[in-house]
């Protein structure tokens, strides 16, 4: 069968897809007008949720379809704010700055590719790890960050609150959406496709003529990019840099908690997760070190009961998986 007769066997968007689409573009129509009426805390509050996100849909785009497990991640979040922190101190405005500091961690990220990516599941995911703390520890030493201590753009302080804060959700907003809308177009696409055999056997798709390495660097420096971005919108909304805090591990175990609860390699599951994540922290918040107790013992229910997440719980009562990125096609008769 050639590949025109394979699309013209493709099955159309299901209609529960269809419905889904609309109610998300009916809730972005939404969202877009949402700081005119509400409050402050509410606007930051929902940033901070559209960040969340970003995250989780980067790290299951990295780990969910191309196999790449990194706990490392935290690495392209404090290098995106560092390359934001020192642009700003050369004089670049801010909001500027926050793509173009991602834009800078992308290049560290295609870098350490070449080196990471050559190894396998188990020493990948721990070299990740050591590579994001070696940063940190690099960047500690830059006397503008004054090691522990961090620094603050002060530049920011030059834009009234209101509009800071407005800017920041309505970036957050508009990055969020672009960042889910290219994830999808990108798993459709040959890249998708590929990524995915490599996930399920890698020897088995160089066989067939993948060329494995290229289709992981373009996930991985595209998924580094993509968690970059979330940190300097973060960074932005947060003001201070602090190398603990940016280069932090607990920001890759956020990234598969979301992940894993909502649904590994499935494309809505990462927002069902990041949704029940920050719900947790809206109620455990304010407990403290129960907090992350709390956040504990949801993950070990999941991982006993749930273990294909939020969306594998709406599998098993036989149904469709929404927004599958697997192409369904017509029997001939």
């Amino acid at each position: 069968m050639t590949k025109a007769q394979i699309v013209a066997h493709i099955l159309p968007m299901p209609a529960q897809d269809r419905r889904i689409l609309i109610a998300a573009l009916a809730l972005l129509a939404v969202l877009a007008v949402l700081p005119l009426m509400a409050s402050a805390l509410v606007v930051d509050k929902l940033t901070y949720l559209f960040i969340l996100i970003m995250f989780a849909a980067m790290w299951n785009l990295l780990a969910g379809y191309a196999g790449l497990v990194s706990v490392g991640q935290q690495a392209f979040i404090g290098l995106g704010g560092y390359a934001m922190v020192r642009m700003v101190e050369a004089g670049l405005p801010p909001f500027p700055a926050i793509f173009l500091g991602a834009l800078a961690a992308g290049v560290v990220a295609w870098i350490m590719s070449w080196f990471v990516l050559r190894m396998k599941a188990g020493e990948f995911a721990i070299a990740t790890w050591v590579i994001a703390e070696a940063i940190r520890s690099m960047v500690s030493f830059d006397p503008l960050i004054q090691g522990e201590t961090g620094t603050s753009i002060t530049a920011l302080n030059a834009y009234a609150p209101e509009m800071r804060r407005l800017t920041i959700y309505l970036l957050s907003l508009v990055t969020m959406t672009l960042m889910i809308w290219g994830a999808w177009a990108l798993l459709h696409g040959r890249t998708g496709a590929q990524a995915q055999a490599i996930r399920d056997d890698e020897e088995a798709a160089e066989s067939v003529g993948i060329t494995t390495f290229a289709v992981k660097q373009r996930i991985y420096v595209l998924a580094s990019i993509g968690c970059a971005v979330a940190g300097t919108l973060w960074l932005a909304s947060a003001i201070t840099f602090q190398p603990r805090t940016s280069f932090g591990v607990q920001w890759s175990v956020f990234m598969l908690f979301m992940v894993l609860v909502g649904g590994i390699g499935t494309f809505i599951g990462p927002i069902l997760g990041a949704l029940l994540f920050f719900a947790l922290q809206e109620i455990f918040g304010d407990f403290g070190a129960w907090y992350m107790a709390g956040v504990g013992i949801v993950a070990i229910l999941f991982a006993l009961y749930l273990p294909n997440g939020i969306v594998g719980l709406w599998l098993n009562k036989g149904r469709a998986e929404p927004l599958s990125m697997r192409k369904l096609l017509s029997q001939d008769r």
